[in-house]
């Protein structure tokens, strides 16, 4: 199938979901994750009108970003959606819209200080650990408060949800455990900060239906629409 397949088929799933659990249409938004492929499929997926996507490797971020520029065509809107290490963040800076695996004050810090030199505000998504794996990035639920306190009045970023990736060898039910813990944290930081963070980005090809039903926002599926990716 073509990428206009994949993703008239997928938008078509998006919205049958939506409507199977009650949410509001349109109200899960899908991030086509462009890693690895070149921006001609990029290009492809922006010609059927989405304007998002998301990276996860900043060397790449960059050149990509550069590619466009070079041809003269309109810039996709940026999200980072892989992990970021602090000293990455000044390559992306001038031109990331949203970064979804702020798990670090470090990293939060470091962000608002390069947005600032940029005279932006750059959107961030907070990690969250939800699986309780050690392999895995994003900071522990009981930790977010602490980091929210911190961050919340920085000048430069704009928290607006949580992420997480759920447990890519958990069974269905364990993932619908962690996607139901992400909408709770939302809720509750919500209440007790007085904030209105709306955004929940959870779910890929493999669960998204599961994400949907616990509130899921922002859907990142590469995969399902541009192919398997191809390393090295």
């Amino acid at each position: 199938m073509s990428i206009k397949e994949n993703l008239k088929e997928i938008e078509s799933n998006i919205r049958e979901f939506e409507k199977k659990y009650n949410r509001e249409s349109g109200s899960a938004k899908l991030i086509p994750v462009s890693k690895v492929h070149p921006i001609a499929k990029i290009i492809e997926a922006m010609d059927e009108g989405y304007t998002i996507f998301g990276e996860s490797y900043v060397q790449e971020l960059s050149k990509k970003y550069e590619e466009f520029e070079a041809k003269g065509i309109k810039q996709p809107i940026w999200h980072f959606i892989g992990h970021l290490q602090s000293n990455k963040v000044k390559y992306i800076a001038s031109f990331i819209d949203t970064i979804h695996t702020v798990d670090k004050l470090k990293l939060a810090k470091e962000i608002n200080k390069r947005a600032e030199q940029n005279n932006r505000i750059i959107k961030i998504l907070i990690q969250i650990n939800t699986s309780g794996e050690e392999s895995k990035f994003g900071i522990k639920a009981n930790e977010l408060n602490d980091l929210i306190t911190e961050i919340k009045d920085y000048k430069n970023i704009e928290i607006i949800g949580l992420m997480t990736i759920a447990g890519l060898e958990a069974t269905p039910e364990e993932n619908e455990v962690e996607f139901q813990l992400l909408s709770n944290l939302l809720n509750e930081v919500n209440k007790k900060f007085n904030l209105k963070l709306t955004e929940l980005s959870m779910g890929m090809t493999s669960d998204y239906e599961l994400a949907i039903k616990q509130g899921s926002t922002m859907i990142r599926i590469g995969t399902a629409i541009f192919g398997e990716r191809v390393y090295g």
